[in-house]
């Protein structure tokens, strides 16, 4: 009698746990179906950046401009995403998670077909302003949806999923750059932006949820003072060096947004909710991972500019063999993906990003070392390797930098975190080609070691990352990689 008493209790138990199964099979389906979602929005975003570096010396010809000033395409677009960045977590609270992405899409699309119709530079670089406008809310509020989603235990393997279908163009982007410029019309390295950033649009809004949050009024005061002080300090690096604009008047630009900081710095004391919440900082594993991450992505910024013209300007390979060479890095990115998790839990965050800091910046250093007589197959050796270390630094970061974030915090700190992103990833490119125009000085155009010397200082300033992940407390974590203390 009695084992009949428990046998519907047993029942009854093994009901539970198969209904508990179906809703964690559920939730992890979802988990994967928003991750590819964002990486879609992410894959556009990254294929663009890759393939418009790979073209920069065919549009300088066709705009009969000098290649190395090219470089303001480029930034164009970073500083457009730092300006309207600081904006994107209010936006996602006010107006809902799935709107604020499906609208980042569509206007990252409607820029992409204003560059291919661009006529001149200047209209390019208004174009890729637009373009930028779009892509400042993709990042931070892609983030956003998967952090209000995943739970912390499965964040790294979350990360690792949106940034592995995100990677694959770069991958592509060199090659199919390299390929349109020299066989087909330079404008279509963006037309072929508009059915992806279409199908993204469709996707986003059958899949993601429309979350909204309480919020306060929007700090109008907030973004125009964080928007000076950017534009300032980007513009400053942009003109140090280069005898566009008197000195004295580059030195009152730098004062201005000296000036413009500390204002919003003393503006957002009084805030309740400010749009860059720099309080987050407070947090070990956050300010380690904004500090850190955006020493580190210097030298990642100016790759992508450095590489190409090194190749093309240089060494004098056409675009298809230097976006043949240059996507081994991002190879080596997608490769890492599947063993991220596994390093992160056998090494934990702080050695991970203490050390693989340090070699990253030698990889940078060994680019500048590249020369026409090197085989390509030690090209894309170190590109390969070097690629996937820095995917692997990248999930690291990306990962500890919530791991103390209070859920009522998130969209706060993926704002501040994305901002900070990209300006450091923007800085590079100036910074690169500042050294890069003062090193040809004496010669019109750009010789190989005027590149190793531009390669040598991104990766000096990339390698403090290192000293600065030493600040991360040794257990930092944990719970998202799985070490065992």
């Amino acid at each position: 009698m009695d084992s009949g008493l428990r046998a519907p209790a047993v029942q009854g138990e093994q009901a539970g746990l198969d209904d508990s199964n179906l809703a964690e099979a559920a939730a992890r389906r979802q988990e994967r179906v928003l991750s590819v979602v964002v990486a879609a929005a992410l894959f556009m975003q990254t294929l663009d950046g890759t393939v418009i570096a790979t073209a920069l010396p065919t549009m300088a010809r066709a705009f009969h401009a000098d290649p190395v000033h090219m470089n303001v395409a480029l930034t164009a677009y970073l500083f457009a995403v730092a300006m309207f960045v600081p904006a994107s977590g209010w936006m996602a609270d006010r107006f809902g998670t799935r709107n604020v992405f499906c609208a980042a899409i569509g206007v990252f699309t409607a820029g992409s077909l204003l560059c291919g119709a661009a006529q001149s530079l200047p209209f390019l670089v208004l174009a890729r302003v637009i373009q930028g406008m779009g892509g400042a809310a993709m990042l931070p509020v892609g983030r956003l949806i998967l952090l209000r989603t995943v739970p912390k235990s499965r964040l790294v393997s979350a990360m690792a999923w949106v940034t592995m279908p995100a990677l694959i163009g770069p991958v592509i982007g060199p090659p199919v750059g390299g390929f349109i410029v020299q066989y087909a019309d330079w404008r279509w390295i963006f037309d072929i932006n508009v059915p992806v950033g279409l199908a993204g649009v469709l996707a986003a809004w059958r899949f993601v949820p429309n979350r909204r949050d309480a919020t306060g009024r929007f700090d109008l005061v907030g973004l125009v003072l964080s928007g000076l002080t950017l534009a300032a300090f980007l513009a400053v690096l942009e003109l140090v060096g280069r005898d566009i604009l008197p000195a004295g008047l580059v030195f009152g630009i730098g004062l201005l947004g000296v000036a413009a900081g500390a204002l919003y710095w003393l503006h957002a004391r009084g805030q309740t909710r400010p749009l860059l919440d720099f309080s987050l900082m407070r947090l070990p594993s956050f300010a380690v991972s904004v500090l850190g991450g955006s020493l580190f992505r210097v030298g990642v910024g100016a790759t992508p500019f450095l590489l190409p013209l090194m190749m093309q300007i240089g060494f004098g390979r056409t675009a298809v063999q230097s976006g043949m060479i240059t996507f081994a890095a991002a190879a080596g990115a997608v490769i890492s993906k599947p063993g991220t998790s596994f390093v992160l839990r056998r090494l934990g965050f702080r050695s991970v990003l203490v050390g693989n800091a340090l070699i990253c910046a030698a990889g940078l250093a060994i680019y500048g070392t590249f020369r026409i007589s090197w085989p390509l197959w030690g090209m894309y050796a170190v590109l390969l390797v070097t690629g996937y270390l820095r995917s692997l630094q990248f999930t690291a970061y990306n990962s500890i930098a919530y791991a103390d974030v209070p859920p009522a915090r998130m969209s706060a700190a993926t704002t501040l975190y994305s901002a900070m992103q990209q300006i450091s990833l923007t800085v590079g490119i100036p910074i690169s080609a500042g050294v890069l125009h003062v090193a040809r000085r004496g010669h019109l155009v750009p010789q190989p070691g005027d590149f190793a010397l531009a390669f040598f200082a991104v990766a000096a300033i990339s390698a403090l990352a290192s000293p600065a992940s030493l600040l991360l407390p040794k257990g930092a974590g944990a719970e998202m990689s799985g070490k065992v203390k």
